[in-house]
């Protein structure tokens, strides 16, 4: 199969000769990976639909999610009710394939992108198979890989199994990672394209910090070296890695868990605070501190991981996984596993090195290599490779906002 590059440049020239514009385009996204405490997910959503409503006006953009009610927010947004996953920190569990796949009919979209294999994902394969329109699946989860922390290792073969035989339904496969789009083809899944996000570095930003007010808030001194985490409380990020890490260290270390990851108690070097729904908050916490900590080895991505260094701080990660292609020497410290001593030595080797200089080019390496502008180009002429719609290459007339 071609690459992207290769279909996005066979939409031009033959194809529009061929095709007339259809005026409008309508994009769907459906997923129940959307909460109010969601992560990387909801911020890649919500990136989108900018970037589109300024960059391509004749493409109408929906978002079908779960909610705590059916509605519609006016401005393209539609709940779909569902029950409350206990435990779930906010995640909600659709239950009818068919009932969600007649609500994306509706939508009369052009194309769907589906952005979890779960109910929302097999109903956008049964409402593209009723419409005649491409499916994207954007795999933003190594299920097989949670199948073996969650449930015993002797699970991951059936779980990913089934994964692969969802994903290879869908037109096309997009990754956030390179490593992400490794294991779906492992697993069978002809052509993934990896396609690493993007980040906001206006409102991600080493300005918005105040160290200073942070560590007074804290209870802290100048003399501490604040590290942070930022995500949801879930097993697989490995927090009390980070905990048994920053408790080997001991002083002048400091462990920052935004999030309430509930483990406080575990160490008197531990504090936490909770989660930050607003981007700007977000980013003025990240910029005051010292460094971003990250022990999970398998993160198929790790957004926050490219929104700290945005805002200047280094980071130490786990040399595996999504989160080691974003990281290196130059901007940050790979640890050689995900275990307390081997991540407690990875920093304390960082801030052996000059931890200023580090995080300045952590911020230099994502303003050349991870704006939002290129991955929404490059996800627009996928979208116009598989519809044949110019509407998704910005060959447009007139301006008008999504919706």
């Amino acid at each position: 199969m071609q690459s992207v590059l290769a279909e996005s440049a066979g939409v031009t020239g033959a194809l529009h000769s061929r095709l007339a514009s259809r005026g409008r385009a309508r994009l769907v996204d459906t997923t129940m990976l959307y909460a109010p405490r969601s992560g990387g997910v909801k911020r890649y959503l919500t990136a989108k639909r900018a970037w589109l409503a300024e960059n391509r006006p004749r493409v109408r953009h929906t978002l079908v999610a779960p909610g705590p009610k059916d509605g519609y927010d006016g401005a393209g947004r539609l709940s779909i009710y569902a029950a409350p996953l206990p435990f779930g920190d906010g995640y909600r569990w659709p239950v009818s394939t068919g009932a969600w796949m007649k609500r994306l009919l509706r939508q009369r979209p052009d194309i769907i992108e589906a952005g979890d294999p779960y109910t929302p994902g097999l109903a956008a394969l049964k409402a593209g198979a009723a419409l005649g329109v491409p499916v994207v699946g954007f795999c933003h989860t190594d299920l097989a890989a949670l199948a073996a922390l969650h449930i015993g290792e002797w699970a991951e073969r059936p779980v990913r199994r089934h994964w692969a035989e969802i994903y290879r339904r869908f037109d096309r496969v997009v990754a956030p990672s390179h490593y992400l789009a490794g294991r779906l083809a492992e697993a069978g899944v002809a052509d993934p394209v990896a396609m690493p996000l993007g980040v906001d570095t206006t409102i991600f930003h080493p300005r918005n910090g105040d160290g200073q007010a942070l560590r007074r808030r804290l209870g802290l001194s100048s003399r501490h070296r604040l590290l942070v985490f930022a995500g949801r409380p879930a097993r697989e990020k490995r927090v009390d890695v980070l905990v048994d890490a920053v408790q080997r260290l001991g002083e002048p270390y400091v462990l920052l868990v935004i999030g309430g990851a509930g483990v406080a108690g575990a160490s008197d070097r531990v504090i936490e605070i909770p989660y930050q729904s607003d981007p700007g908050a977000l980013a003025q916490i990240l910029s005051s501190c010292d460094v971003f900590v990250h022990a999970n080895d398998g993160e198929a991505f790790g957004l926050i991981v490219l929104e700290a260094m945005a805002c200047g701080l280094p980071v130490v990660g786990v040399d595996r996984g999504g989160v080691a292609e974003s990281i290196d020497e130059a901007v940050g410290q790979l640890a050689t596993s995900s275990e307390g001593p081997a991540f407690a030595e990875a920093v304390a080797a960082l801030f052996d090195r000059d931890v200023a200089a580090v995080g300045r080019a952590a911020r230099g390496r994502v303003i050349e290599r991870h704006g939002w502008p290129p991955v929404f180009e490059r996800l627009s002429h996928l979208y116009g490779a598989l519809t044949g719609d110019e509407a998704f290459l910005g060959a447009a007339s007139g301006r008008s906002r999504a919706h």
